[in-house]
């Protein structure tokens, strides 16, 4: 097998974009709290990643281990993803909401070595308590692989700490080196797990690699979303989904984009915080769900009171298909009649857009003839699965090419 030059997808989504665009920035955070707000330049978050990579190393993380990360939507949260990526770690990003015995579950599959947390998460004025979650996760006898956990402070409420096994992130940071030579990867190294729906059966590990995860994500970022220099975008999923991993972080930082990351809901305090957060940072490009369309158009012009939104020119819907009575008021409402929605289909297996809206096209089913860049490889430590699951198929006879036929 001929194989390709090595690659690293952090320093593809940091390094590359240094010289030129250092000063720009790579994440704009808005806090639960509106008063809470940051903008992060790609040279800081260079900084902060390689610092956090180093101690990565320093904890004995090496490439190939798997890290658990299961953290509120803070910067930190990009920042322990990227670190990953550098040194070659696995990661498995687990949503903040889920259970302690969820986290255990995805923590035994993955045989995780090491879980990033923080004291609190927060979310629509509630705390969260992550830290806690992962204590009892923890006290599963089947979890045996963890070695440490480094906890961020967030909100600074009271913790149970374990000495020698917990470690503040402020404390491991100040010590580390902000200068990092990322790892080589090669394309078909693994790069995350992330873990699916338990809706046939026990959740997925779907395991995606380095290479053509970051091709696809960073094409079908800067061609479905019409992305140019200079836009602000705005995903408005959490990490601890793929659209969080895919359309939030990695695929607007390998273009070099100002990618939004918040921290709170759509219509809280008020039924208009998505509107005014939009105004607030001049957001170009908003992705969102049809969920929260629904939750905001259940508020009438109450979500939008007060906001002018004019600096919209896309908006984008994914998540679930869109009704039309969402979409229209999306449009109108939300863009001002002015924008294209590009509501997008895909599957954490497939690692980006599959159907978006095209001229001319109609209705009916999607066919794959081959594979693409960004499709999973297997699921994590369980490949006869991942073959039952996805290729065990009786082939109708009117298929003589073989091909799939998925109904949207």
């Amino acid at each position: 097998m001929v194989r390709g030059r090595p690659l690293n997808l952090a320093a593809n989504c940091l390094d590359r974009h240094l010289q030129e665009n250092g000063d720009r920035t790579a994440i704009i955070w808005e806090g639960d709290d509106g008063s809470q707000s940051k903008h992060i330049s790609y040279k800081e978050l260079h900084r902060d990643v390689c610092r956090f990579a180093n101690t990565l190393l320093e904890l004995g993380i090496k490439k190939g281990d798997v890290v658990a990360i299961y953290m509120p939507m803070v910067p930190e949260a990009a920042v322990a993803m990227l670190a990953c990526a550098r040194i070659g770690a696995v990661h498995s990003v687990i949503f903040g909401g889920f259970s302690p015995e969820a986290v255990a579950g995805r923590i035994i599959d993955s045989n995780s070595r090491l879980v990033i947390t923080s004291d609190e998460g927060v979310r629509a004025g509630r705390s969260i308590p992550l830290k806690k979650n992962v204590d009892d996760a923890l006290k599963n006898p089947n979890v045996t692989s963890v070695e440490h956990v480094v906890v961020l402070k967030r909100t600074g409420g009271k913790i149970d700490w374990q000495e020698g096994r917990d470690l503040w992130w402020h404390d491991l940071v100040e010590q580390a080196s902000d200068q990092h030579q990322a790892e080589e990867m090669n394309a078909e190294d693994p790069l995350f797990i992330l873990y699916t729906s338990g809706s046939t059966g026990k959740p997925k590990g779907v395991l995606h690699t380095t290479g053509g995860y970051l091709v696809y994500a960073a094409l079908t970022f800067k061609y479905v979303f019409d992305y140019h220099p200079g836009d602000i975008y705005w995903c408005t999923a959490d990490v601890g989904w793929v659209t969080g991993h895919s359309y939030l972080l990695y695929g607007p930082l390998a273009c070099g984009a100002t990618t939004l990351m918040f921290e709170g809901v759509p219509n809280w305090p008020t039924p208009a915080r998505m509107a005014q957060v939009v105004d607030k940072h001049q957001v170009n490009i908003l992705y969102t769900a049809p969920t929260a369309i629904r939750a905001l158009m259940a508020e009438g012009d109450k979500a939008i009171e007060g906001t002018d939104r004019s600096s919209l020119r896309i908006l984008g819907s994914v998540g679930e298909p869109i009704n039309p009575e969402a979409w229209e008021w999306y449009w109108k409402k939300i863009g001002n009649e002015k924008c294209p929605v590009v509501d997008t289909w895909w599957q954490t297996e497939t690692g980006g857009f599959m159907i978006t809206p095209l001229p001319g096209a109609t209705e009916g089913s999607l066919v794959i003839t081959d594979s693409w860049p960004g499709q999973a490889r297997t699921l994590f430590g369980d490949h006869e699965r991942f073959e039952q699951t996805y290729f065990s198929i009786d082939w109708p006879p009117e298929s003589p090419d073989n091909q799939y036929h998925l109904n949207k």
